[in-house]
């Protein structure tokens, strides 16, 4: 027999047969490639990465395991100082007391670098904060639906906390479509209790959890305690000030009434009643006693007064320094 012609149904189904195979594995090779792409983008971030020694103990500090190491350290994160941080995180604004910035998709995170001891936890809390913006990024579809789920009913149902209430309120405003995702990093920063479920998924980041909340809330009372009491010293100024005002207003009467009983005693001296004046110089003496009684208790109130007022603004000057020191454009504490 002659050779078959290359058209022959045969050789089309051994050309198909054969496509059919490259076919599957090609999309069995673009699945694994699919499903490893963290891996491998991983591998090729931190091929010859180095942490540094700062960074290092900021993983450490936060007790992070070494899944949510290794998610902070495929961002290389750097440590800025105030005009390499203002460049990488412009268009990043936080609503919370952290102080930084993560580049989606896997693309840097940035924390502020704080010299100021009294702010000792900032860099750590803003390091676990924007860690856990990566995470949530490589959630699947199905994890980050249960774990917005949790979010959501523990905000819902669970959060008592009004600093927080007022964070994600302020994210609601500013970034309306990534406030779960905010929640996803304030809760498991600065929550310090959280539902049972919560505190499970918490765990694939940190070993112990509540010495992040720990540094969050040990720098947060170092700005909540000293509001306080410059809003406690507002308000006793307002009572002092009410109470000189009065002081000044009963001191005018008297003052008046002594002015007039002095001049009808100085009418019946000259007139010569005088015992019209004897008698009325009890009355006089007792009102000049009482007036300068009055007035020695108003001074004491005024300096009080003055007192308060420097305690206060050398408190309201701690806010403002503070709140300098994070460089995050607050609004400042007037002094008065």
């Amino acid at each position: 027999m002659g050779n078959m012609p290359a058209n022959t149904p045969s050789a089309s189904k051994r050309k198909l047969g054969w496509l059919l195979v490259v076919g599957s594995v090609v999309f069995v090779l673009m699945s694994a490639v699919y499903w490893q792409r963290w891996n491998i983008i991983d591998d090729i971030k931190l091929y010859h990465y180095q942490a540094p020694a700062q960074v290092a103990q900021l993983s450490t500090a936060t007790s992070m395991t070494p899944f949510a190491r290794h998610i902070f350290y495929v961002n290389h994160p750097q440590i800025q100082n105030k005009t390499d941080f203002n460049q990488a995180c412009t268009s990043y604004g936080e609503q919370t007391i952290i102080l930084g910035c993560y580049h989606p998709v896997q693309s840097g995170i940035f924390v502020y670098a704080i010299n100021d001891p009294r702010l000792n936890g900032v860099e750590q809390v803003t390091a676990a904060h924007e860690m856990l913006h990566a995470a949530y990024d490589r959630l699947s579809s199905a994890e980050r639906r249960n774990v917005n789920a949790m979010l959501m009913d523990y905000y819902q149902h669970d959060l008592h906390d009004q600093r927080l209430l007022d964070t994600i309120a302020s994210y609601k405003k500013t970034e309306p479509n990534d406030v779960v995702n905010e929640m996803h990093s304030v809760f498991g920063t600065e929550a310090s209790n959280l539902p049972a479920p919560l505190e499970a998924y918490y765990k694939r980041y940190f070993t112990d959890r509540s010495t992040v909340v720990a540094f969050a809330n040990s720098y947060q009372a170092e700005f909540t305690s000293r509001q306080q009491q410059v809003a406690a010293d507002d308000q006793r100024l307002k009572a002092i000030k009410a109470e000189i005002d009065s002081n000044n207003h009963t001191l005018s009467v008297q003052r008046a009434s002594l002015q007039a009983l002095l001049a009808q005693m100085n009418a019946e001296r000259s007139s010569g009643d005088i015992a019209g004046y004897n008698a009325n110089v009890p009355t006089y003496n007792s009102g000049v006693d009482s007036y300068n009684q009055l007035v020695d208790e108003t001074s004491q109130l005024i300096a009080s007064y003055n007192q308060l007022i420097a305690d206060r603004n050398e408190l309201a000057i701690e806010v403002n320094q503070l709140n300098h020191a994070i460089n995050s454009q607050p609004s400042t504490l007037q002094t008065q």
